[in-house]
């Protein structure tokens, strides 16, 4: 009979693991010693890892993450930190699989820019995080690995498409972890599992190499975490121009390492809602998202209402001509081929089909729109420091159900609807971060998580961690565990 599993010991946080590791007062072996025996013991529950590599080459390169550190070589700040990147960017040996079957045996020879980064700072990849069929939907689940389920229940969704991300944070398997967002693909699973997920400005983080870079400015990539120090400390790492991504930012990540603590008393915050009515919700999302509201107070900041005067029928009309157009654009030739297209989801192909129905003139109209929509957003933040919408328009699903086919009581015409919640700050290129809000109290989700958007002004991503880092020291229910931590 095996031992029981000992009890509940959290990670501690990136800055001050990075410390600890870099002062020998824990070794890089202790930590990936920890972390595997939490993915031994949790993962077969969620199948929040994929692609995992073999204990005993990890633990060999914790050894030699240690052997640097006796040497006094200079490290990076995530020496030693074991990490899996997500299944969805290139990491050279390891596959890369984008949950398709088409790649399942892909093993990429480059790593993207990020994935560089990651492994320059010292992290050691002990395999992927999972994500649905080319990061499509807001559920991660696949043919290749199958699905990922919600760390507090796992009867229950882990949202997407960084869900393997996600539940592997909130189960304490990882430190930080990376994740990618175009609609919602941060904040739906940060939200869904109570952790944090930043989407960057645009640029912030560059993207690449790949066949295309300048067209494509809706998805980025960007830092997960416990908590908004450990999200920042990630983006220490990540963000920063690189001339192969024409879009990056000029600079560097040093200003996200430093302490977050800033003055936040007298911030406006412009609450959003459900866009006037726009939006259906499941009941118990507003009720819960807007209870949480009054932990502004506690820092200092006022809260009022405001929805931006803008067409919202349109502004879904444009989002759904530019995803199609990226889409098709890198996906036509799989469905070109009769072979690859009978592999593809019907969601992939819906979004391919779209694409390339497409005119010039309407995907042009697309453009004028999401203009349009930045400059109504430039008005708001005239009056306003923030602006914060729900995370999600429903509570975890059931892990079974691919998408809701109605929400509050409303039929849902596409797949991906019922996370319209999401689009604007993508649209506008915003700084987006989603913050636990709570847990429902709801028959049928009682004691799931959900999440606001905390969004900021263009550029403006050291201030949205600065005011989340302050929101994770006001609520109460910040340091709240999973429930499968603390089974014995």
């Amino acid at each position: 009979m095996s031992a029981p599993p000992l009890p509940f010991s959290p990670l501690p946080g990136a800055r001050s693991l990075a410390a600890a590791l870099q002062r020998r007062e824990l070794s890089c072996r202790e930590l990936m010693q920890t972390c595997l025996a939490r993915i031994d013991r949790l993962n077969p529950q969620v199948n929040a890892l994929v692609s995992l590599q073999p204990p005993e080459e990890m633990l060999r390169q914790a050894d030699a993450c240690d052997a640097q550190l006796a040497r006094g070589d200079a490290v990076g700040r995530l020496h030693g930190f074991p990490m899996a990147p997500k299944d969805f960017v290139a990491t050279a040996g390891l596959p890369t699989t984008m949950g398709s079957p088409v790649f399942a045996k892909q093993v990429t020879p480059h790593d993207a820019i990020m994935v560089e980064r990651l492994r320059r700072a010292g992290a050691i990849f002990v395999g992927r995080s999972n994500t649905p069929e080319f990061g499509l939907g807001s559920h991660t689940y696949n043919t290749v690995f199958g699905t990922t389920r919600n760390a507090w229940n796992p009867d229950h969704a882990a949202g997407g498409s960084s869900g393997g991300a996600a539940v592997a944070l909130a189960l304490h398997m990882l430190p930080v972890a990376d994740g990618s967002d175009m609609m919602g693909s941060l904040r739906n699973p940060a939200a869904w599992n109570h952790v944090y997920g930043l989407r960057p400005s645009l640029g912030r983080v560059p993207t690449g190499p790949g066949p295309e870079l300048f067209f494509q400015q809706l998805g980025c990539e960007g830092p997960m975490g416990r908590t908004p120090e450990d999200v920042a400390w990630l983006l220490s790492v990540q963000a920063g121009y690189d001339a192969r991504s024409p879009l990056s930012l000029a600079g560097d990540g040093e200003a996200f390492a430093q302490p977050l603590d800033a003055e936040l008393r007298g911030k406006r915050i412009a609450w959003l809602g459900d866009l006037g009515g726009h939006l259906p919700m499941d009941p118990g999302v507003m009720a819960l998202c807007e209870s949480a509201l009054r932990h502004f107070d506690t820092l200092g900041c006022s809260v009022a209402p405001a929805v931006p005067a803008f067409d919202f029928h349109a502004l879904w009309t444009a989002w759904l001509r530019l995803r199609g157009f990226i889409v098709a654009g890198a996906l036509r030739g799989l469905h070109a081929d009769p072979a690859t297209r009978a592999q593809l989801k019907p969601e992939a192909c819906w979004e391919i089909e779209q694409g390339e129905r497409l005119s010039a003139a309407a995907l042009h109209e697309a453009a004028v729109t999401r203009t349009q929509w930045h400059a109504a957003l430039l008005q708001l933040f005239e009056r306003f420091d923030f602006l914060v919408l729900p995370a999600a328009q429903v509570f975890p699903l059931p892990a079974d159900v691919h998408w809701p086919r109605e929400v509050g009581g409303r039929a849902m015409d596409t797949y991906h609807r019922w996370m319209e919640v999401t689009i604007g700050p993508s649209l506008a290129g915003l700084p987006a971060m989603a913050i636990p809000a709570g847990f429902s109290q709801a028959d049928g989700t009682r004691g799931l998580p959900m999440g606001l958007q905390l969004i900021g002004r263009p550029g403006a991503d050291l201030d949205v961690l600065r005011m989340a880092h302050g929101w994770h020291q006001a609520v109460p229910f910040a340091n709240v565990q999973s429930p499968l931590l603390l089974q014995q």
